[in-house]
């Protein structure tokens, strides 16, 4: 397989939280993450918006998002530059 990313992503297994309009939240498992990008489970990925904020409260890590390809229950995301 043929790797893509610009920036390699490394394993996790860290809860997330997904913010979006205000009051929008959605629970999410956090599986890997790079600086460009992560890759999230999600309860149903068809209901989020075309861009959120993903927290994870151990880290203290807040980056802007935009998804970029869901499967099933998967999303991967790329953060937003200047977020």
């Amino acid at each position: 397989m043929i790797e893509k990313r610009v920036a390699p992503r490394h394993r996790v297994l860290k809860h997330g939280t997904l913010t979006f309009s205000g009051t929008g939240v959605v629970e999410c498992l956090v599986r890997n993450i790079s600086s460009g990008g992560a890759r999230l489970d999600v309860a149903n990925p068809l209901s989020l918006p075309a861009s959120f904020m993903l927290f994870i409260k151990t880290d203290r890590f807040t980056r802007r998002c935009h998804p970029v390809w869901c499967s099933d229950n998967r999303i991967g995301v790329a953060f937003d530059q200047g977020a």
